[in-house]
């Protein structure tokens, strides 16, 4: 028995495929390296047709290599972690610590109540002693009916949380749930069966509730002379004008405080922090950090987990899994957070819009074997003090256990009003918040900063990727989202390395050379624009001129161009195919990636250089969370959303046709003029393959232009745009030029 309190609680083992992807990996080392051979033996003379395409995708081909380079940084090492709960519970079921779960949402409208209760109600029924866990709402939109569905949740919970666990079901989000119930009738008894229909009828209560209030757009006054909480609204301005809103909806110290069966529920605390028009409230950060402030004060949980409001628990030992990571004996006093990954259970089968598949499955595996996985802003279980700056000190160790609450003997409306003031907006004036203590302000991922700057610190971090995935939420449903939302991240990635923080300088001694080429992977996304939008141009132009930028088909020179464009190509179709994904889904997922990096990237680098300058301010942007009923039907039908007019409309609209009119135009040459198609494709075979390529990865756009008429559809005035667009940069190529 003494030799198992030995026992590690969680064990690293290196993921396979390893060795196959090395060789690969140097394989196409060698081919790029030939590649720039070529590029630099064979400079078309000055004065030449095609030396200025030539210079310059010589430098689109020196970039691509650099950041592939960086990129083996994620693969070439990749581990798995896995936990073993069973020692956990057996050596510290009774230490096991507090934890306080923070769920954000922002926006009533684009974050419907009902949504953002489903996840309060999937956290609150996790596995673990409901007298150690408390859940904050920050509601920074202020909305009395996000409050209004809190209480009506919390009534709930009394029912839900005695469900889940007498039938320990998953997931534990009510609506999730139900859903996975309907086609999974055969598994339950007639008991279950039973209490299944009463629960679903009460939740269906719930749900109508919410949903008749919001459709209505006032709280009734029956509703409201019900619950105190309400008055504090007397003094509301606005979303952006109001005194802190701060109510214990459930207090986990008081006995009267019972679930169905008699058992304690767990703390359940309602938080719209203050917000004055004159006083800047650095978005989620800001919410995070006054959440970090009250939760001290009510709860002070040594254990913090912070979710989006659409990133419901789908997995109810979660904590537990990250418990073992943070109280293993040898390691656990290193570990700073562990990070699961973003999962979504929305995606269609085919994933249109692209998934973080690869990143989730490969990338962030490889990331871990250096101990600094990524903060990616939920999901994440944070120790307290590390959180509120505490650096790591191999001295002084902080144990992960349990400690009475503090403040036990303090009544609950003192209790909430000496938290108001730790939400007030000007609490944080001459203080540390936002700069050494909580969530970083001034970048628009503010969580990767806030890890990268915790791990400079000299805290190690985890990345847990259990079977049964953690936290499921909602992906993108049009195409507009999906772009607006990377371009976000690439901004705020680019924003990181151009600062002091850069990985590059500020890294540089406190974290490994893996480490910082790992974070680079991400810092540099908008940086590839450049080059992506000279590889899908260029060749295609010069198809116009009839001038080659690649070797002859016949020349050995094309060997490594060949081998590198097929390895590459393979290699990431089955390591797509291996995290789970499909054929179609691969090829989605490459127009994604094509579509990104001529207009998310774009604009993030623009918008970056701007902001730098001193002319803009970067602003964040909400992700809508719901779609309109025709929108998910073409969703669920993989059918690409445009349906409005935007400047990366014009953008990809003007590259597609810009391909297909070169094409065109060359075909139309080479069987018109006085070689042959034979010889043609002799000479520029590669230009040809890659031009048809784009062309063949753009045909949704195509369709969306000219054969379409929902109204999921581009707008005429972006195919006008774009058509004179593509057609004034092809005639001056060919004439002017």
């Amino acid at each position: 028995m003494g030799e198992e309190r030995h026992l590690p609680l969680f064990e690293t083992t290196k993921a396979k495929g390893r060795v196959l992807h090395r060789f690969s990996a140097v394989s196409v080392s060698v081919g790029i390296c030939l590649i720039w051979v070529y590029r630099v033996t064979h400079i078309p003379k000055a004065g030449e047709d095609g030396r200025f395409g030539w210079m310059l995708l010589f430098a689109a081909e020196l970039w691509f290599a650099f950041y592939w380079f960086v990129t083996q940084a994620l693969r070439w090492s990749r581990i798995n972690r896995h936990t073993f709960k069973d020692r956990l519970s057996e050596r510290y079921e009774n230490e096991l610590p507090g934890v306080d779960i923070f769920v954000c949402t922002a926006d009533p409208i684009i974050e419907p109540p009902i949504m953002v209760m489903n996840t309060v109600l999937s956290v609150m029924a996790y596995d673990y002693p409901a007298e150690k866990l408390s859940v904050y709402l920050s509601d920074d939109g202020g909305s009395e009916f996000t409050y209004y569905a809190f209480l009506e949740a919390a009534e709930f919970a009394k029912r839900w949380i005695p469900y889940c666990k007498k039938y320990n079901v998953e997931p534990r989000s009510p609506a999730a749930y139900f859903v996975s119930t309907a086609s999974d009738d055969q598994s339950q008894n007639q008991k279950q069966a039973g209490d299944l229909a009463v629960i679903k009828k009460l939740y269906e209560d719930m749900a109508t509730k919410i949903g008749n209030a919001v459709k209505l757009g006032r709280i009734s006054e029956e509703v409201r002379s019900k619950h105190k909480g309400f008055s504090q609204w007397d003094s509301y301005s606005s979303k952006r004008d109001h005194e802190t809103i701060l109510q214990i909806v459930i207090d986990g110290r008081d006995p009267n405080a019972r679930d169905v069966e008699g058992c304690v529920l767990p703390t359940l605390v309602y938080l719209a922090r203050e917000k004055r028009p004159q006083i800047h409230h650095n978005f989620k950060a800001g919410a995070m950090n006054a959440l970090i402030r009250v939760s001290s004060n009510i709860s002070n949980g040594k254990l913090l987990l912070n979710v989006d409001c659409d990133m419901y628990s789908n997995n109810s030992k979660a904590i537990r899994d990250a418990l073992c990571f943070l109280m293993d004996e040898e390691q656990g006093h290193e570990i700073a957070y562990v990070q699961f990954p973003q999962n979504f259970d929305n995606l269609s089968k085919n994933e249109l819009y692209a998934s973080l598949r690869v990143i989730a499955e490969v990338e962030a595996h490889g990331l871990d074997n250096y101990w600094g996985t990524l903060y990616i802003g939920s999901g994440c279980f944070h120790r307290r003090e590390t959180l509120c700056g505490k650096k790591f000190s191999k001295v002084n160790k902080s144990e992960m256990k349990w400690e009475d609450k503090k403040g036990e003997e303090i009544g609950i409306h003192e209790l909430e009003e000496s938290s108001k003031s730790l939400a007030s907006c000007t609490f944080e004036e001459n203080t540390q918040w936002g700069k050494e203590m909580g969530v970083k302000y001034g970048c628009l991922i503010e969580d990767v900063l806030t890890g990268l700057l915790i791990q400079c610190r000299g805290w190690k971090s985890v990345y847990c990727n259990p079977t049964r995935k953690a936290f499921l939420g909602l992906n993108t449903t049009t195409l507009l989202q999906a772009l607006v939302q990377h371009k976000r991240w690439s901004e705020g990635n680019l924003q990181i390395t151009l600062s002091k923080y850069s990985v590059v300088w500020y890294g540089h001694g406190k974290i490994s050379l893996g480490h910082q080429l790992g974070y680079l992977r991400y810092n540099l996304w908008a940086a590839n624009c450049w080059a992506t939008l000279i590889y899908s141009t260029l060749p295609s132009l010069y198809l116009l001129r009839g001038t080659s930028l690649f070797p002859q088909i016949s020349s050995r020179w094309i060997i490594p161009f060949a081998y590198v464009i097929i390895a590459k190509n393979i290699g990431s179709f089955v390591e797509y195919l291996w995290c789970g994904g499909t054929s179609l889904g691969w090829w989605n997922d490459q127009r994604i990636w094509l579509y990104q990096r001529t207009t998310s990237y774009l604009f993030a680098f623009i918008d970056t250089i701007v902001h730098y300058l001193g002319y803009t301010d970067s602003a964040f942007v909400i992700t809508a969370k719901v779609a309109d009923e025709d929108v998910s039907e073409r969703y669920e039908k993989e059918i690409m959303e445009f349906g409005g007019s935007s400047p990366m409309f014009t953008v990809l609209a003007t590259l597609a046709l810009l391909n297909l009119y070169c094409f065109a135009w060359f075909l139309k040459a080479a069987i018109t003029g006085t070689k042959g198609i034979a010889e043609v494709y002799e000479t520029m075979s590669l230009q040809i393959l890659l031009c048809v390529v784009l062309i063949f990865i753009n045909l949704p756009l195509y369709e969306a232009l000219y054969v379409r008429k929902d109204k999921g559809k581009l707008p005429s005035s972006v195919a006008f745009k774009s058509m004179a667009f593509a057609g004034f940069a092809c005639i001056c190529f060919k004439f002017l030029y």
